[in-house]
């Protein structure tokens, strides 16, 4: 009777499984790249191609190359600043397979949202062989850096450019309402009071099963990884890397305004404000941006009087470039990878 109670335990467990394989295959794969279909949909349904075409022919790609070579230093930037925060938890690898990992984070992205991140950190753990989520939690570190940057940008950018928006807001009063009902969403707020409520639990409770001491455990190593951050050296060098990242990612934006004859003479502070909103866009999950980058540089240019069109054209030709310029640096790093001779455990400490 007990043996058969088991069987019919491990055949709910075995369908719970499953059915939270779905929905994960769901939410990673087919929801980013449904959200991004529908998106594209709407915005070429609104835009006049023909007008798109006489835009491209007029575009100065002098310009656009230049944004590509800003784009490279970024990401050795990007690379340079991970490295602070890896030597500090034992884990010394060199520059180049972190810029390598850094390219193939942005290719792997385009097909995948996300799957780059995860990526990049098993690559780094097998290479350097370390603790797989000592390493994610760095990585985590990593991007929180760049959230708590957009959130400053963003909060700067409202003061400096407020005019404009509220301007817009007054035009088109269904997006601020919009926003105004997510933000003040009891649902969104239940969701935040669980998601802290489950955080509490799983390091008060005193549960001893297995999955709990799992979780628990890898939470810690992420913590560990995260939280090196505020006792690493070079603090300062981390910080003015985070700097030169988000300097560059905005460079080349305001370098591809003068590409075009209707954003050239825009000038710094309408770079910024398509700059943040396009950053925000990003934690959108669609491939590569694909669809909200476009629609929140549209929106940005909008705000400065530049029509949908012409929007919709600088998006393309600065999306399309720079993600053609992402495949291209992501078959060189995999090349890369390939050809490196290094052995697992070598020339690295890593952290227990």
């Amino acid at each position: 009777m007990l043996n058969l109670y088991s069987i019919k335990n491990k055949a709910v467990d075995n369908k719970y499984k499953s059915a939270v394989s779905r929905l994960t295959t769901v939410m990673k794969y087919v929801l980013p790249v449904a959200l991004s279909v529908a998106l594209c949909y709407y915005l070429y349904t609104k835009i006049d191609m023909e007008a798109i075409k006489y835009e491209f022919s007029k575009c100065n790609f002098w310009w656009i190359g230049l944004t590509l070579v800003v784009a490279t230093f970024s990401h050795i930037f990007r690379a340079m600043r991970w490295r602070i925060q890896l030597d500090a938890l034992g884990i010394h690898a060199p520059l180049a397979p972190l810029v390598w990992s850094i390219f193939g984070t942005y290719a792997v992205n385009l097909l995948i949202p996300r799957l780059g991140e995860l990526w990049r950190t098993g690559y780094i753990a097998k290479r350097q062989d370390a603790q797989f989520t000592t390493v994610f939690g760095s990585m985590v570190c990593d991007r929180l850096a760049d959230t708590v940057t957009v959130l400053l940008l963003t909060v700067v950018t409202f003061f400096i450019a407020r005019g404009a928006f509220m301007t817009f807001a007054e035009k088109y009063p269904q997006i601020y309402e919009g926003l105004l009902k997510t933000a003040n969403s009891p649902l969104v707020w239940v969701c935040a009071a669980i998601g802290v409520g489950l955080m509490v639990w799983l390091f008060t409770s005193r549960s001893q099963n297995k999955w709990v001491l799992k979780v628990r455990g890898a939470v810690k190593n992420l913590w560990d990884g995260f939280a090196v951050v505020a006792t690493m050296p070079h603090k300062g060098k981390w910080l003015l890397l985070t700097a030169a990242v988000w300097g560059c990612y905005f460079t080349q934006l305001y370098l591809a305004f003068f590409a075009f004859s209707f954003t050239e003479h825009l000038g710094m502070v309408c770079a910024l404000v398509a700059f943040v909103l396009s950053s925000i866009s990003m934690g959108i999950p669609s491939n590569g941006g694909l669809g909200p980058w476009h629609l929140a540089i549209i929106f940005a240019l909008g705000v400065y009087g530049v029509g949908m069109n012409q929007g919709a054209a600088f998006a393309m030709i600065v999306w399309g470039s720079q993600n053609f310029y992402i495949v291209l640096l992501g078959l060189y790093a995999f090349v890369s990878i390939m050809l490196d001779k290094r052995k697992p455990g070598k020339e690295t400490t890593t952290a227990s």
